[in-house]
């Protein structure tokens, strides 16, 4: 017996004098490419044009790290909106842990490239759904001034450790002919240049021990090398008698 052929799709007068089709019919994300052949849709919104690209975030977890990945195509607004969102996640997840401190800051550069190839499409347009807002710039959010905050901190702290270091002095650096006193013990040292002609001089400097083979007399004191010229070379220190 004979097969019958399937029932052929019926067309009816649409409500604008056009035809009705009522066989099956497309699902709602067979609209989100494109038809038009080498053209990329967009992987959320449909629009078009769309730049295949893979945005990363990342989340330090104390002892462990998370890896976070979105993969297009994405239009312009879409994909500039999950580059904000994911970068300024990562400004404020991406530090907890002690592999993310290194981790996070090249997350935020490889983000960089997607960014810049959404910034040269064209607006989108043709999409089944509205795209992305693309909401604040990333320099514009609370977690990018989180992340700022410490920069500025470390770079004032540069700044005050350079003018503390102009304004106090470090120790004497001795010089043959000088007197010295000591404040401190052989062992912690705190020598301090006063005039050979004061009651307060103990000791003479008599050489320095800047040459190979070069050594003090045996009952003088070696001065230790932070007060050396250079901070590497010792002083030979003579009692005054």
């Amino acid at each position: 017996m004979a097969t019958p052929p399937p029932p052929q799709q019926q067309q009816g007068p649409g409500p604008y004098g056009g035809p009705v089709f009522t066989g099956p019919q497309q699902p709602y994300g067979a609209y989100g490419a494109h038809p038009q052949p080498g053209r990329y849709g967009c992987s959320v919104c449909g629009a078009w044009p769309a730049a295949p690209a893979t945005v990363r975030g990342h989340q330090g977890l104390i002892v462990l790290a998370r890896f976070l990945s979105r993969r297009g195509p994405f239009c312009r607004d879409c994909g500039l909106a999950t580059y904000r969102d994911m970068s300024s996640d990562t400004l404020w997840q991406g530090w907890w842990s002690p592999l993310s401190l290194f981790i996070t800051p090249v997350i935020l550069l490889m983000n960089l490239g997607p960014r810049a190839a959404f910034r040269r499409l064209a607006p989108p347009s043709g999409g089944f759904r509205p795209a992305l807002d693309t909401g604040k710039p990333l320099w514009r959010r609370p977690p990018a001034l989180l992340f700022l905050m410490p920069v500025l901190l470390v770079v004032l702290a540069v700044q005050a450790l350079l003018v503390i270091g102009l304004v106090v002095d470090g120790p004497p650096k001795l010089a043959v002919g000088q007197c010295v006193r000591n404040e401190g013990t052989w062992v912690e040292q705190d020598l301090e240049v006063v005039s050979c002609d004061s009651s307060r001089a103990t000791y003479e400097v008599t050489a320095l021990l800047d040459a190979p083979g070069a050594h003090c007399a045996p009952l003088d004191y070696v001065a230790d090398p932070k007060y050396g010229p250079d901070q590497f070379t010792s002083a030979c220190l003579t009692a005054l008698r």
